[in-house]
């Protein structure tokens, strides 16, 4: 019985419900049509419009330019000048090209004589190369019609004589050619002009003039001026640029119209933007409609139709996410499964895409997770705007997302789909009056070519997006064997790693610190080092990355610190520096473990130094900024190492209760000779000892370097030249060597080295 009303139900749908409903979308199809067809013409004519605002403001500087040269071609002392046949390059240079180089920024200048030839050649740079007969070439009939110019401006007098009348005063038209060529790959405008005299003067005959040419760069200032008299947004120069949605172009042509590069700017699009606006409405009102429509013909069978809506809903809570309406986990993998069968069957490729926000998660902590849940809806809406038709997407967890494209063409087609989808999200989420820009990670694996089977797809995908997200963020991976051949290999490196700290078969080398005059050995560093049972010497480039990404970095860190602090024993007197990952400061007893380390090995707070790098200034996390004082409090020394290789700035270094910085290795390597280099180092000795911390300079390894941080007293070094990383036991005799009878050897040897190397020198 109830099947029967269901079914009486539905015929009655079909029979009134579908055609009303074919009625109205008509109606609003056409509306929709019609406004897009309307914006269409509205941004084809703003697009005309600014290309014309474009060209009106390259004329107007071509003309502000002729106009410039004006003061030195149109002089009578130049006309003579330039007519002399022995006439004075010096004075031409000087008072002419150089003039307008100095007070009008044209760069480059060349004289034509009389019969074409080139009489003199400027460049602010002194070089005269740039002039090429390619050059003179493109430029010649601008020069050929500056000519003609001058001598049609002689009128015949009835003395048989011509007399001078120029025709820009007559006219009003510039007596000068403008145009754009190309040197050495960049845009110059130019004006090319004869040298005439200033007065009306009277000749005997008509002769041909000299022409002086003037170029000044476009890129810049003559860029910026058209920039502001059009006033168009995302200015730009290129050397050429692809039709793309969104954006104007301008072609720039030389005389001899040769393409040189092209004026690009972010075109306005007021009918887009209209239909943007009047979408939702338009949208909301033929949802209206159409309820209004299905409510009235649907109400006497009520009772029939809620039955069925209540099943529609429990199917669809079933298999859909409840927050942003797309299909969940579940109901994903069997869509999956169904449409790499269909592939299967019919010979296509499928895409499987994973789709991860990035940094989400400092949206929840810094807006509250209300905020980061209209994000997820609002992504949510745009990744289904830009899915292509034969596309499913479905939210997998918190803020991940995955795809499935059937029919996937090719590689190249893939990546114009993902790029749709990343300018898609590239657009702010307003939430409020606050503006959130969100933006996605994403790999992708294609079946049959990655596999067929739906977890393996998956899998490889993930894979994918972990290599998207490692470099960078922000962009996509395709699945590549090598990828998983990394997972593998750092998977298995982290157990490995978990299995050696349980096992305590890693070690520390020590590398130490002398003080400036290197005659006393003050600090030694604490340096991890792994070597495999089978003798593997695994380089803590490889292992310290793991043990972060993996979460060990807590254990090593501890294993570490313990184990410096439990040698630091024998060597009295020397300060242990450890370095300690940003990762083991947010661990809510950090400081309590590093309390206990020092109580358990009777170790003073003043004997030991934290290291930590640049990267700790990346989070703007306060947690870091109190750790770093309650051990300062008690005693312990807090070092920033690598300074100027990341995030440094001042505020920083005044924020953070710093006692030591060490200048990084690649600064003492490179200023051997290099006057940059050394002025850096100066700078942050100086800068450290304003802040009142102890310098140290990483990676000494030349006499030189060490009589340069001497000179400028830097009060620490370390280095190869020093001693290179040592065991406990190794350690132990260098400072027993250094300290005691080696001493002395060590200092005159540091002396012959130099004398030796001022003997070089001078010879």
């Amino acid at each position: 019985m109830n099947r029967s009303i269901k079914n009486s139900g539905g015929q009655i749908a079909s029979a009134i419900v579908f055609p009303m409903l074919i009625v109205v979308m008509t109606s609003v199809a056409g509306i929709f049509g019609l406004m897009n067809w309307s914006a269409r013409l509205s941004d084809e004519s703003a697009e005309e419009s600014q290309h014309k605002l474009v060209g009106g403001a390259l004329q107007l500087t071509q003309n502000y330019i002729a106009k410039q040269q004006t003061g030195v071609v149109i002089w009578d002392e130049a006309f003579r000048a330039v007519k002399d046949p022995a006439a004075n390059d010096r004075w031409i240079r000087d008072n002419m090209m150089n003039w307008l180089a100095s007070n009008h920024g044209f760069s480059k200048s060349v004289l034509f004589d009389a019969d074409f030839g080139v009489a003199s050649v400027f460049s602010q740079d002194d070089d005269s190369d740039w002039m090429t007969k390619g050059l003179i070439e493109e430029m010649a009939p601008a020069i050929a019609k500056a000519r003609a110019r001058y001598i049609t401006s002689f009128q015949p007098t009835p003395s048989g004589l011509f007399r001078f009348v120029p025709q820009g005063e007559t006219n009003h038209h510039s007596i000068a050619e403008t145009g754009i060529v190309s040197l050495l790959g960049e845009p110059h405008l130019f004006t090319a002009a004869a040298v005439v005299p200033q007065i009306q003067t009277v000749f005997s005959d008509r002769e041909a003039p000299a022409v002086l040419v003037s170029l000044i760069p476009f890129r810049g200032q003559k860029l910026n001026n058209i920039s502001d008299m059009s006033r168009l947004q995302g200015f730009v120069l290129a050397q050429d640029q692809n039709d793309r949605h969104g954006v104007g172009t301008y072609a720039l042509q030389s005389p001899r119209g040769k393409d040189i590069g092209v004026i690009a700017w972010q075109a306005s699009r007021p009918g887009t933007q209209m239909l943007q606006r009047i979408n939702p409405f338009l949208a909301v009102a033929a949802f209206l409609i159409a309820a209004v429509v299905i409510a009235v013909t649907l109400f006497t069978r009520e009772m029939t139709k809620r039955l069925a809506r209540s099943e529609a809903k429990a199917v669809h809570a079933a298999r859909h996410d409840a927050l942003s309406g797309l299909p969940n986990r579940s109901s994903f993998q069997a869509l999956l499964t169904k449409i790499l069968d269909e592939g299967e069957q019919n010979g296509t490729n499928t895409a499987v895409v994973y789709i991860d926000l990035d940094h989400f998660k400092d949206i929840n902590d810094t807006l509250g997770h209300s905020a980061g849940d209209e994000v997820i809806v609002g992504v949510a809406s745009r990744l289904k705007q830009v899915l292509p038709s034969n596309g499913i997407v479905a939210r997998i967890s918190g803020d991940e997302f995955a795809m499935v494209l059937s029919d996937c063409e090719n590689d190249e087609w893939l990546e114009y789909i993902l790029d749709q989808v990343q300018d898609e999200i590239a657009r702010p989420v307003k939430i409020g009056r606050r503006e959130i820009f969100a933006s996605l990670s994403m790999g992708a694996a294609i079946a049959p070519r990655d596999g067929k089977n739906p977890d393996e797809l998956l899998r490889k995908a993930d894979i994918a997006l972990y290599d998207a997200k490692a470099n960078g963020r922000n962009r996509r991976s395709f699945f590549e064997p090598t990828m998983e051949q990394h997972v593998q290999s750092k998977d298995e490196m982290s157990r490995e790693l978990r299995l050696a700290l349980k096992n305590d078969q890693l070690d520390l080398a020590y590398q130490p610190q002398s003080d400036t005059d290197a005659k006393k050995i003050v600090s030694v560093e604490a340096l991890a080092r792994w070597t495999k049972e089978d003798g593997t010497v695994v380089p803590p480039s490889q292992f310290i990355p793991v043990a972060e990404e993996t979460g060990l970095i807590d254990d090593l860190g501890i294993w570490v610190l313990n184990k410096a602090c439990a040698r630091a024993h024998d060597w009295p007197g020397v300060v242990v520096s450890v370095n300690v990952s940003p990762n083991q400061f947010r661990h809510p007893r950090f400081v309590e473990k590093v309390m206990a380390i020092l109580a358990a090995n009777d170790l003073p707070p003043q004997r030991l130094e934290i290291e930590v790098t640049e990267s700790v200034f990346a989070g703007r996390d306060d947690s870091v900024l109190k750790a770093l004082r309650r051990l300062k409090s008690l005693g312990i020394k807090v070092a920033l190492d690598d300074f100027g290789s990341g995030y440094s700035s001042l505020s920083y270094l005044r924020r953070f209760p710093f006692d030591t910085l060490k200048i990084d290795r690649d600064f003492v390597s490179d200023m051997n000779g290099n006057p940059e280099a050394e002025a850096i180092i100066v700078s942050i000795i100086q800068l450290g000892k304003a802040l009142g911390m102890t310098i140290v300079a990483e990676g000494i390894e030349t006499i030189d370097q060490i009589r340069f941080l001497q000179v400028h007293d830097c009060h620490r070094m370390q280095g190869y030249f020093i001693s290179r990383p040592l065991t406990s036991v190794a350690l132990s005799q260098f400072l027993h060597d250094f300290h005691n009878e080696n001493n002395e050897q060590f200092a005159e040897n540091l002396q012959h080295q130099a004398k030796r190397a001022e003997a070089s020198s001078a010879g």
